[in-house]
């Protein structure tokens, strides 16, 4: 019968299928406990990703590897590697490991933009914070996770279609933003009548096949709600921090609470609440008319325990015939400057 010290050789020769380095490298041997009597290893290891298809090809090989060497039962569990050693790969990847934006050693943070119900301005508020954030020199992509209600390409005036080079998908580039879309992918604004299965391979597309480059930020402006196709989204992505959009509306807020109790249950972070439509300043009198009520925001975040980021309040862009992008704010614009505030906080709190 194998003894500990032959299970840490075999095992610590595999490769870390996300890293590509082995075990032993990675200190990625946490137990080994031997039964001899039985002929049965039990092992604890850890790997950058868990609970993906790579990871059950691993295990296959981990079982494979212990029963040549003589065990008759292989008992193995899973964990997640620690973030400060996923840093110190970072550092070390190589280039085709660097641009797959699933990549635990890719630093791209993930932003996403939920919310409990569809209306609150979800989607806008994930145009301007992208495009806040590009005018801040960061390079972000855009992906409109909406399936069912893609509305990106239409909100910045995007007019281009995405080129295919290499078999890979180049996003289209709008005010300093990569975008990515159903919306390019459908003719004349045909509803999606897709499954769940067939949902799932159009996203991971997004991920796998667009040709994102170097990014700081990736923006995810997900479905409404707590359904198939934004918890989908949550397994696929290593982690992100998300934003929770509601309006002051009691019961906006209260719907809200789901999609960001959805995003602790799925081990993502929260950076913080977003109330939108706060209210409508006239412009001749400046006087506050509060149209959808007071104090959704301030008591969302306060029972999802996090910050409250801003308030925006009703308002139209400035629309330019000559570059038209019918939702989002200029830069000198009073709802602009807002988003620029929440960007700047998001770069603090993120560290980036």
């Amino acid at each position: 019968m194998i003894n500990e010290q032959t299970v840490h050789e075999l095992i610590g020769q595999l490769k870390d299928p996300f890293l590509h380095k082995t075990l032993a490298e990675t200190e990625g041997i946490t137990e080994v406990s031997i039964n001899p009597e039985k002929k049965h290893v039990s092992v604890k290891l850890a790997l950058a990703k868990i609970n993906t298809a790579e990871q059950l090809s691993f295990q296959m090989q981990v079982v494979e590897t212990l029963k040549e060497a003589g065990a008759e039962t292989v008992g193995i569990r899973f964990e997640e590697l620690p973030q400060e050693t996923l840093e110190k790969f970072r550092g070390t990847a190589t280039e085709a490991e660097a641009q797959d934006i699933l990549s635990p050693v890719n630093d791209v943070e993930f932003i996403s933009i939920a919310s409990g119900k569809g209306g609150v301005g979800k989607s806008t508020v994930s145009v301007n914070l992208a495009v806040a954030l590009a005018r801040l020199g960061k390079k972000v992509g855009l992906i409109d996770a909406d399936i069912y209600g893609f509305s990106i390409p239409d909100m910045m005036g995007v007019t281009e279609m995405p080129k295919v080079r290499d078999n890979r998908i180049m996003p289209v580039e709008r005010l300093g933003v990569k975008v990515i879309s159903m919306g390019f992918f459908v003719e004349d604004n045909a509803p999606v009548v897709w499954r769940g299965p067939m949902l799932g391979k159009a996203l991971d597309q997004f991920f796998r096949d667009v040709e994102w480059g170097d990014l700081d930020f990736l923006f995810l402006d997900l479905p409404p709600g707590t359904g198939d196709v934004a918890l989908d989204i949550h397994q696929m992505i290593p982690s992100s921090k998300e934003i929770i959009v509601t309006t002051p509306h009691p019961t906006a807020a209260f719907v809200a609470a789901r999609a960001g109790a959805m995003a602790l249950q799925t081990d993502h972070d929260l950076l913080g609440v977003i109330e939108n439509m706060s209210w409508f300043e006239s412009k001749e009198t400046k006087k506050r008319e509060f149209v959808f009520g007071q104090g959704g925001g301030v008591k969302l975040a306060q029972e999802l325990r996090t910050d409250l980021l801003g308030q925006i309040p009703l308002g139209q862009p400035d629309w330019d015939e000559e570059d038209f992008a019918p939702s989002v704010y200029g830069a000198d614009h009073p709802i602009g400057q807002i988003y620029a505030d929440i960007a700047k906080n998001i770069v603090r709190k993120i560290g980036k």
